[in-house]
């Protein structure tokens, strides 16, 4: 596996890939890999012939007060994790490669209306960090194909629209959220738990599986249903920051036509801020 540092490097090696005729599929990240991010990757090699993972922690999509800083940057460890899966290129560039001129001064991409809500309301400015890093990334690697996991659902939308509304020659995939044996989805914050916070961490996912269980069972008072799901969370020993039902193509109230809902949660456990979703088909 090559790893560079530049744009100008991943430049060179991606377009020699493509005088040869081959695919490129991109997997971005923020490092401190674990197995969902090695299932993109796996994934990524059905796509395409050739396959660029990035590590980068993006400064434009934390907030003030959040764990930039302390964000777990495991470099050894990830290339070793990358290698293990057949990566041909890593691209780690600085943050003055990204940002010549600071994130401060950087042209931004904003996604408006999907970006305001849930995560976004609760983490103002993030979604734009986001779309303005994957646009950069894009627009570095050139893929035919991009692949992010559901369990970040809001920001897989937020990066569709994007590029559906932008234009750019990229296929973005979405993979199944890969969970612990006990239901958590993986997450590389979830290393700040203490063992006790990890104990209960699952009751977030336990508590969608039963709010989802009763929509399939035909219930259909949402809001009550939310402000259950909010009440169960904070029984189980969290600080809940909300839990949603929506459309799952546009995250908007479900209508009552609506035939698949997916349903949000964000909640803290200590210091650490967790969220996972569950899509549900609704019967008629």
């Amino acid at each position: 596996m090559q790893t560079v540092n530049t744009i100008a490097a991943l430049r060179q090696q991606v377009g020699a890939w493509r005088q040869q005729g081959e695919r490129v599929a991109f997997v971005p990240t923020m490092g401190n890999l674990h197995a969902g991010h090695l299932a993109l990757v796996e994934a990524a090699k059905e796509h395409a012939e050739r396959v660029v993972a990035s590590i980068f922690v993006n400064p434009m999509q934390f907030g003030p007060g959040e764990d930039f800083a302390r964000y777990p940057r495991t470099l050894a460890e990830d290339r070793t994790r990358l290698e293990q899966v057949a990566t041909d290129l890593l691209f780690v560039p600085p943050v003055e490669e990204v940002y010549p001129a600071g994130p401060e001064q950087q042209t931004r991409v904003e996604v408006t209306g999907l970006s305001e809500i849930l995560e976004g309301e609760q983490r103002p400015g993030h979604f734009t960090g986001v779309a303005t890093v994957v646009a950069k990334l894009f627009n570095m690697v050139q893929p035919d194909v991009a692949l992010f996991g559901e369990k970040d659902y809001q920001q897989l939308l937020v990066i569709r629209r994007m590029v559906m509304e932008l234009c750019f020659p990229v296929e973005v995939i979405g993979l199944p959220t890969v969970r612990e044996a006990d239901g958590l989805a993986m997450s590389s914050r979830n290393g700040y738990l203490s063992e006790n916070e990890r104990a209960i961490a699952p009751v977030l996912y336990q508590t969608l599986k039963q709010v989802a269980e009763r929509l399939a069972q035909g219930e259909r008072g949402f809001a009550v249903l939310e402000a259950q799901g909010l009440q169960a969370l904070a029984a189980g020993g969290f600080a809940p920051g909300y839990f949603a039902i929506r459309a799952a193509g546009t995250l908007a109230p479900p209508s009552a036509q609506a035939t698949e809902v997916v349903l949000l949660a964000a909640a803290r456990l200590g210091t650490t801020r967790l969220i996972d979703n569950l899509r549900q088909e609704l019967v008629k």
